[in-house]
C-alpha cells in the first residue's frame, strides 16, 4: 500500500519536524525579547521575597507599562512567572499605536512574557490611532482585559466602543486591534442587549 512506503513516512516525518522547530523558533523569538525596568526608587524584600517601585516603566517589545507604584509577592524580580500589579496613573501602550489607562493593572508573567494585562477603572479607557486614518478607535468599560498573543482587548461592565463615527454598547465587546474589528459577544445569563448608535450619513459595514 502506498501509505506504508518508508519514504513517504521518513517524508512525513521531515515535513514534522520542520513545523516543529518553526513553531519553536517563534516562540523563542518571542519569549527572549528582553524586559526592561526603570524606576524612581525600589524596596526589595529578600526574606518575603517581594519588591516595590514607585514611578516605574516595565517594557517587553511593543508593550511598555507606566504607573506610579508596582508591587510583586512571592515572586520578587523573577519575570519567569508571576503577578505584578502596577497602580495609580496606569498607561500600557500596546501594538498597533494602542493605549490602555486606568486606575489600577495586574500583569500576568509566564515563560519571562507577558501574557495578559487586566486593567480596572472608573472606567479603564483604550484607544487606538486607526491606520491610514486621522480617526481614533476608543473604547471604556469597568474592566478591560488585554490579551498580546491573539491582539484583543476584552470591554466588560458597561463596555463602549467608539470607531470615530459610530457607537456600539453591550456587555462584553472583544476588539480586534490587528484587525480593527468589533465583535459584540453575548454572556450566558445576560439579559442586557446590544446598543449601537449610528451617525446621520455614515455607513455600518457589518463584520
Amino acid at each position: 500500500m502506498p501509505f506504508s512506503s518508508p519514504s513517504l513516512r521518513f517524508a512525513a516525518l521531515l515535513v514534522a519536524a520542520a513545523l516543529a522547530s518553526q513553531v519553536r523558533a517563534a516562540d523563542n523569538k518571542v519569549s527572549h525579547e528582553n524586559i526592561l525596568l526603570d524606576a524612581a526608587s525600589s524596596e526589595v524584600d529578600y526574606k518575603k521575597n517581594t519588591v516595590e517601585f514607585k514611578d516605574i516603566v516595565i517594557s517587553q517589545g511593543d508593550i511598555k507599562v507606566e504607573a506610579k507604584h508596582a508591587e510583586a509577592e512571592a515572586t520578587g524580580l523573577n519575570f519567569k512567572t508571576g503577578v505584578w500589579t502596577f497602580s495609580g496613573d496606569v498607561r500600557i501602550h500596546v501594538e498597533k499605536r494602542g493605549n490602555l489607562r486606568s486606575d489600577q493593572a495586574v500583569i500576568d508573567f509566564k515563560d519571562s512574557q507577558i501574557v495578559k494585562a487586566t486593567v480596572t477603572g472608573k472606567p479603564a479607557q483604550f484607544e487606538q490611532q486607526r491606520a491610514q486614518s486621522d480617526q481614533l478607535a476608543r473604547g471604556h468599560a469597568g474592566q478591560i482585559v488585554y490579551e498580546p498573543v491573539d491582539g484583543v482587548v476584552r470591554l466588560s461592565n458597561d463596555a463602549w466602543i467608539s470607531d470615530g463615527k459610530n457607537e456600539i454598547r453591550g456587555p462584553l465587546l472583544v476588539y480586534n486591534i490587528r484587525q480593527q474589528h468589533v465583535e459584540a459577544v453575548a454572556q450566558p445569563g445576560v439579559e442586557d442587549r446590544v446598543h449601537i448608535t449610528i451617525v446621520p450619513g455614515q455607513d455600518v459595514k457589518p463584520k
